[in-house]
């Protein structure tokens, strides 16, 4: 895999993409107080525990109402491979499985692409294009730190923060409110070299109900993903 560049996104595009609640990102105030450490243990929460309020104004958590889709089954999906072109500061060619009945969409600028289900209710995000020097865990925190200026409305709760050295991943699991739906979300962020560093950046999104489905998809692309990079 050849690589281009040792500088991961700036804050500026994480706070873009922060905001980009249909890519798979909550908008809310963080709510939990315990983290997971390398090992998977729980440990102190620190830069997901906000030292001072919101600068806007707290507005009510809204009340999700109940989705009654049936479930989406892990058991009963089926992957392929599927390919894009990511653009940023470099180009990337990203290969991984993903459902094979997903529609894949990009954005303009395609610095991503995203793979949707027949409904509409779930999706997994894959970001890349971007240049690579930051590790997993500080990915992580940067984007929880990003958090902490979001409204309260959409009820934001942590449920767990995990580092895992040896598959060079680190994984962070919540779920929000961003309509009036309950939303589970999973974002991680995954080096795919010796660096150590980030090289691409997945959310995977569902209902409550969609659990483990959700966790499968994000699972598939993290065991299948490629990046290659090559000049703009």
């Amino acid at each position: 895999m050849s690589m281009v560049g040792r500088a991961l996104l700036g804050s500026g595009l994480l706070a873009v993409t922060l905001l980009g609640g249909a890519g798979g990102y909550g908008i809310g105030w963080l709510t939990s107080s315990v983290a997971s450490d390398s090992t998977g243990n729980a440990a102190p929460l620190t830069a997901a525990s906000p030292s001072t309020p919101p600068s806007s104004p707290i507005e009510p958590p809204k009340t999700p109402r109940p989705d009654d889709s049936p479930p989406l089954l892990a058991e009963n999906l089926t992957y392929r491979t599927r390919a894009f072109f990511a653009e940023s500061t470099v180009r990337s060619r990203v290969t991984l499985k993903v459902p094979g009945n997903w529609k894949m969409t990009q954005p303009d600028p395609q610095d991503e692409a995203r793979f949707t289900d027949p409904t509409g209710k779930r999706w997994i995000r894959i970001e890349a294009g971007f240049t690579i020097t930051r590790p997993p865990a500080d990915s992580m925190a940067a984007r929880i730190a990003l958090l902490k200026s979001v409204p309260s409305s959409q009820a934001l709760k942590i449920l767990s923060q995990q580092v895992d050295p040896k598959a060079r991943t680190a994984t962070l699991t919540y779920t929000y409110v961003p309509d009036l739906t309950l939303r589970y979300v999973v974002v991680r962020w995954a080096a795919l070299d010796s660096s150590g560093n980030v090289a691409v950046e997945m959310s995977s999104t569902g209902l409550s109900q969609d659990r483990a489905a959700v966790d499968a998809v994000l699972d598939h692309a993290t065991t299948s993903v490629t990046r290659d990079d090559s000049s703009q």
